[in-house]
C-alpha cells in the first residue's frame, strides 16, 4: 500500500486528528458565539475593528459547525459516506474559511496600521461603511476562489480504504494550477501585506514610547505584545498549509511525486486551531473582559453563599449589565 494512502487509515488520522477537532469544537463554539453576540449586540459603536472581528467570528463559527462531518469521516477510517455533493461543499468550505480568515486578518492589520500611524488623518478612511464594503469584498473573493472546487470531483474509491474525500486526487495538473494561483493570491500576497503592516506598527509603537507616561507606555507595550501574538498566529496556522500546498503544486506541475500529502493533512488540522485562537487573541485579550469574568464568578459565588435581597439583586444585575455593555476591545483594537 502506498504510504500516503496508508496514512489515511493510520492512528494519527483516525484517532488523534478527530480528537483535536473535537477539542476545537468544544472551545471554539462558545468563544466565537459569545464574541459574535458581543460584537453585534453589546457594542453599540461599530468601529472598523469591531466590524472586521464580527465577520471573523462568523467565519470561525460557520467552519466549526462543519467539523463534525470531518470528524466522522476520519474516525470512519477515511471512508466518506455522505456523497459527492457534501464532500465538495466541505472541501470548498474549508478553503473558503481559510482564505476568508487570511484576507480579514490582512484587512485588520492595515486598519490597525492606519489607526496607529495616522490616528487623525485616517478617521475619514476608517469608516463603518468602508469597513463593511471591505468585508463584503473579502467574502466575495473567498467564494470566487473556492467555487472551482464545487465543480470538480472530490471523492475517489481507493482499495483498502474506501471512498476518500479530497485526500487522494488524480486530476493533478488542474489542481496544481488552481492551488498555485490560490496560494499566491490568497496567502503569500496577504502575508507580505500583513508582515509589513505589523512590522511598521511595532516600529511606530516602540519609537513613540520614549515621550509617554508610564501608563501610556504600558498600554503600548501590551499593544506590541498583542501585535506580535497575532502575527505569530497568522504564520503558525496558515503558513504550513499554504507552504506545503505550494510545494506540492510545483512538484505536480513538474510531474514529480512526493510524500508531502501526509504532512499536508497534519498542516490542515493544525491550521484549524485558528478558530479558537482568534477569539482568544482578538476578543478576550482585554482587561475589561477579565474584569467581567471575575465579576461573574464573584456574583455566582455570592448567590451560592447567601440569598440576596431584591435591592441587592437589582444592584448586582445593574452592575453586571453595565459590565457587559461597557466591555471594550483589547489595546490592539482600540
Amino acid at each position: 500500500m502506498h504510504s500516503s494512502v496508508a496514512t489515511l487509515i493510520s492512528l494519527l488520522v483516525t484517532r488523534v486528528m478527530p480528537s483535536f477537532y473535537i477539542i476545537i469544537i468544544l472551545i471554539s463554539l462558545p468563544l466565537n458565539a459569545l464574541a459574535l453576540v458581543n460584537f453585534t449586540c453589546r457594542i453599540r459603536e461599530k468601529k472598523p475593528a469591531v466590524i472586521y472581528m464580527a465577520h471573523l467570528a462568523c467565519v470561525d463559527l460557520l467552519f466549526t459547525l462543519l467539523l463534525p462531518l470531518k470528524i466522522h469521516y476520519q474516525m470512519n477510517a477515511s471512508d466518506w459516506v455522505f456523497g459527492e455533493a457534501a464532500c465538495r461543499v466541505l472541501t470548498a468550505a474549508y478553503y473558503c474559511y481559510m482564505y476568508c480568515s487570511i484576507l480579514l486578518m490582512m484587512s485588520m492589520s492595515v486598519d490597525r496600521l492606519l489607526a496607529v500611524a495616522f490616528p487623525i488623518t485616517s478617521l475619514t478612511w476608517r469608516s463603518k461603511r468602508k469597513a463593511t464594503c471591505v468585508c463584503v469584498l473579502v467574502w466575495l473573493l473567498a467564494l470566487a476562489g473556492t467555487v472551482p472546487l464545487l465543480s470538480i470531483a472530490q471523492t475517489f474509491n481507493i482499495k483498502d480504504v474506501g471512498v476518500t474525500c479530497h485526500d487522494v486526487l488524480y486530476h493533478t495538473q488542474l489542481y496544481a494550477y488552481l492551488f498555485f494561483i490560490l496560494s499566491c493570491l490568497y496567502f503569500f500576497l496577504p502575508l507580505v501585506v500583513t508582515l509589513v503592516s505589523y512590522s511598521t506598527m511595532i516600529h511606530v509603537l516602540t519609537t513613540r514610547n520614549k515621550h509617554l507616561k508610564s501608563s501610556s507606555s504600558d498600554k503600548r507595550r501590551r499593544a506590541v505584545i498583542m501585535t506580535v501574538a497575532v502575527l505569530i498566529e497568522f504564520v503558525m496556522c496558515f503558513a504550513p498549509t499554504n507552504g506545503i500546498l505550494f510545494y506540492h503544486c510545483v512538484r505536480l506541475a513538474t510531474r514529480g511525486r512526493g510524500e508531502e500529502g501526509k504532512y499536508y493533512l497534519i498542516a490542515l488540522c493544525l491550521g484549524s486551531a485558528s478558530v479558537f485562537l482568534d477569539p482568544l487573541l482578538y476578543y478576550y485579550g482585554s482587561s475589561q473582559y477579565r474584569k467581567l469574568i471575575r465579576s461573574l464568578i464573584w456574583w455566582r459565588k455570592t448567590i451560592s453563599i447567601t440569598t440576596p435581597s431584591i435591592t441587592n439583586s437589582q444592584t448586582k444585575s445593574s452592575n453586571l449589565s453595565c459590565s457587559l455593555n461597557c466591555i471594550q476591545l483589547p489595546v490592539l483594537n482600540e
